[in-house]
């Protein structure tokens, strides 16, 4: 009896494999040759998962955002009690910065992705979607410190979180390239 694939276990498997890909050696190393051998499929089966190679970015960029969604509740999890908008914030912006391990790799990811978004429409779509969903985030956040008297009322929430956005995207890229460190 044939083995039963599960058909979206196996294109996150893919999808990983081009992340990873992305992350260590940029856009560019995201071919169908070098995405099978990542995967540790054929390159037929990379193929019958992606018919194109945009749709395989777009996958993975979409994916990228999925674990992000998971990722940030466990960043918060591990924030110690008390926890204040300002160790929450702490903790998730730090992650974005990219300042070791797996937070690096995210890092080097997000700003290949949003490279490549600049250009292409269908992945500045998506692109947008995961700054929504982050700057959304964050203002709930803000918004729930202020319910809690840690920031004043006339506080726009949402303002607030893009302007949080602005910076750590700004401080990113040198992080990256060893221009600022860590502390």
């Amino acid at each position: 009896m044939p083995k039963r694939v599960d058909r979206d276990e196996r294109r996150r498997h893919i999808g990983a494999a081009v992340l990873r890909l992305i992350a260590s050696h940029g856009l560019e190393a995201a071919s169908l040759r070098n995405v099978a051998a990542e995967a540790q499929v054929s390159m037929g089966t990379v193929q019958h998962y992606f018919t194109t190679k945009q749709e395989m970015l777009d996958f993975a960029q979409r994916y990228n955002y999925e674990r992000a969604t998971v990722r940030i509740p466990k960043l918060i999890a591990q924030v110690p009690e008390p926890r204040t908008i300002r160790s929450v914030l702490r903790a998730v912006l730090a992650d974005l910065l990219g300042l070791d391990g797996e937070s690096r790799e995210g890092a080097r990811l997000g700003a290949a992705m949003f490279a490549y978004a600049i250009i292409d429409p269908q992945a500045a779509a998506t692109a947008r979607m995961g700054y929504d969903g982050l700057t959304g985030f964050l203002a709930t956040q803000l918004h729930a410190a202020q319910d809690n008297s840690e920031l004043p009322a006339c506080l726009d929430p949402h303002q607030t979180a893009r302007h949080l956005c602005a910076v750590v995207t700004g401080l990113c890229g040198p992080a990256l390239i060893g221009a600022c460190t860590p502390s």
